[in-house]
């Protein structure tokens, strides 16, 4: 852990060489900081690849049992995530569907100890890998299914509704004050941008590789759009709504379908 965060020092102390700056940087940028050896997203996506290869459910099976040696037959599935599955009857992310694999399939057990384990060690590891298959592939999000459009329509609304104990929405952050600077960091227009093509993304100010799970939660804990069944202002603001739930796979699926026709460059690399 100590090495990695040097690393990232390094990256930040010699952003004038680079041309590093505060905002997301450009895929040559990304392209310098690689080959100098100092992206630890790598790390995490070869944890995955480690995962994906030789972690064994109960069962014997690992991920690879049924995907293939080195994901063969999961190459651009991620580019048309989320979407639905019929054998879980709903529609995934990335997230979900894993955990729903390592259950249905590899013989995990479906309990907390399981849930809290794959949350905490697996899932990320695992999102940053198989999304990596779909590299240089476009994304193309359809609405297929009925549950995929009510799914979407469910997002689009959640995206303008005006929440929370700021009355904010995520559209006044990313489309109203697009490209205004919160702190150090610009505000991202995801919808417009097509920003979703880099996610999962390491970001370097948490020393982390998040999915988009995680940035949506990051995002109602910060801005008091989290209310829950009961809400303190005084207790409860700081608080992240649960992994996995409607709401965030509804917003994940209108910012992924916005960015149909982009290529897939994960993980990318931000403050």
């Amino acid at each position: 852990m100590k090495s990695k965060k040097f690393l990232i020092g390094l990256a930040l102390v010699g952003g004038v060489a680079v041309g590093f700056s505060a905002d997301v940087p450009t895929p040559d940028q990304v392209k310098q900081l690689k080959e100098m050896g100092i992206l630890p997203s790598d790390v995490i996506v070869d944890e995955g690849n480690d995962y994906f290869h030789n972690l064994k459910g109960p069962n014997g099976k690992t991920c690879a049992s049924c995907h293939g040696q080195d994901g063969a037959k999961l190459v651009g599935a991620y580019a048309k995530m989320p979407r639905y599955y019929k054998d879980i009857d709903k529609v995934a992310d990335i997230d979900i569907r894993i955990k729903a694999c390592m259950t249905k399939y590899m013989g995990f057990p479906k309990d907390k100890k399981f849930k809290k384990k794959f949350t905490k060690k697996y899932r990320v590891p695992l999102a940053g890998y198989v999304a990596t298959l779909s590299n240089g592939m476009k994304i193309n999000v359809t609405l297929d299914d009925p549950q995929e459009k009510e799914m979407y329509e469910f997002g689009k609304k959640l995206w303008y509704q005006r929440v929370g104990g700021r009355d904010l929405s995520c559209a006044i952050c990313h489309e109203v004050y697009a490209g205004y600077r919160i702190r150090l960091q610009k505000l991202g227009a995801p919808v417009r941008d097509k920003l979703y093509a880099h996610w999962p993304a390491y970001r370097f100010s948490k020393d982390k590789l998040w999915t988009m799970e995680d940035r949506i939660r990051g995002c109602y804990k910060s801005y008091f759009l989290y209310l829950g069944k009961k809400w303190d202002k005084k207790k409860d603001w700081v608080k992240k709504p649960p992994y996995y739930m409607k709401e965030l796979v509804a917003l994940e699926l209108f910012m992924k379908k916005a960015a149909n026709g982009a290529t897939v460059e994960v993980p990318g690399l931000l403050r």
